[in-house]
């Protein structure tokens, strides 16, 4: 690739302020590392509209091209597992944070953090799904791993419209869950609705920190905001309740006590996707083309911009004015 170019998102610190801009790059730029990938799509998570914007301590190493997710086909590689022409997606494992990600037509991974693309799906469609599908996936196996089944009662998804909420509610509406959305947003609950939800909880009492035990509503819960709203999510799970919590959306602190745990029995579950094992990680994405209906996925990626378009659709994420899946097309 002696002597190519190709585009990228580049995040540079000047005067201690994020500035991102597309540059012009050539191959022996890109990190050392042992397989170099084409990358057709990546998506704006709400860690990327972070680290984008500077608005939150993301990026680890300067400079550094964002991006936390993306789907494309390996160009070479000398990893034995892996091959030329092979479709790819990767998600985690620090990328995008502290090692260059996905916001360039070509960059240079580790080859074990590469999940090979399930057959049934386009790297189009991976990056639909991306790293908010991937975790909407982790947290229903969490809530399945702990006993919580269809007929075991309503199941909350806070951030509903987003996209990790988004995916949630299609995947658990799929499976035959009674699904209640949280979106803070009237004029997103039929896109919500148009997911599988049932029935919204929103009203003036998220907004308030809640009483030690409030009344019981849910058997089990994803959480995608924390703070204040995970605290009431808590003291409003039913006995024996389970929440699996993967988000910060409202902030990284939990203003609750220990009375839904020791007097109703409610479970917290933490998700993580990032350092998820190899395994687990082509286990969730062979569930995902099963159980997420492919007929919703264009409702889900509402949003497609380019490279350059990246930094405007990151605030709009911030300011709450996107829904679902934004896409991001490198090429």
């Amino acid at each position: 690739m002696t002597g190519q170019t190709f585009n990228a998102l580049m995040l540079r610190e000047e005067d201690g302020k994020t500035i991102a801009r597309v540059e012009t790059l050539g191959f022996d730029a890109l990190p050392r590392e042992d397989t170099l990938v084409k990358i057709d799509y990546s998506t704006i998570n709400f860690k990327d509209a972070l680290a984008v914007t500077g608005k939150g301590k993301i990026v680890r190493t300067w400079p550094l091209v964002p991006g936390i997710d993306f789907s494309g086909e390996i160009i070479e590689t000398s990893n034995p597992d892996l091959r030329a022409g092979q479709k790819v997606v990767l998600t985690g494992w620090s990328v995008g944070e502290k090692y260059w990600g996905g916001y360039s037509q070509y960059q240079r991974v580790r080859g074990e953090w590469l999940v090979p693309l399930p057959e049934a799906i386009t790297t189009r469609q991976a990056m639909m799904i991306g790293t908010a599908g991937f975790t909407a996936m982790l947290c229903v196996n969490a809530l399945e791993d702990a006993g919580i089944a269809p007929a075991s009662g309503q199941v909350l998804v806070t951030g509903a419209s987003g996209g990790v909420g988004s995916v949630a509610v299609a995947i658990l509406s799929k499976l035959g869950y009674e699904v209640c959305a949280l979106t803070r947003n009237e004029q997103k609950h039929e896109y919500v609705r148009s997911l599988g939800a049932k029935s919204f909880a929103d009203g003036p009492r998220w907004a308030e920190p809640p009483r030690a035990l409030e009344a019981q509503n849910w058997a089990a819960a994803i959480d995608t905001v924390g703070s204040k709203v995970l605290a009431r999510v808590l003291a409003e799970m039913n006995y024996n309740g389970v929440v699996a919590a993967c988000g910060l959306a409202g902030g990284a602190d939990l203003p609750t006590t220990v009375m839904p745990f020791i007097l109703r029995g409610v479970r917290l579950i933490g998700v993580d996707s990032v350092m998820l094992p190899s395994k687990d990680r082509i286990d969730a994405w062979n569930r995902i083309v099963d159980d997420l209906p492919a007929a919703l996925l264009d409702g889900i990626a509402a949003k497609t911009v380019r490279l350059d378009e990246v930094s405007a659709a990151a605030e709009a994420m911030l300011a709450g004015q996107l829904k679902g899946r934004v896409l991001v097309d490198v090429n």
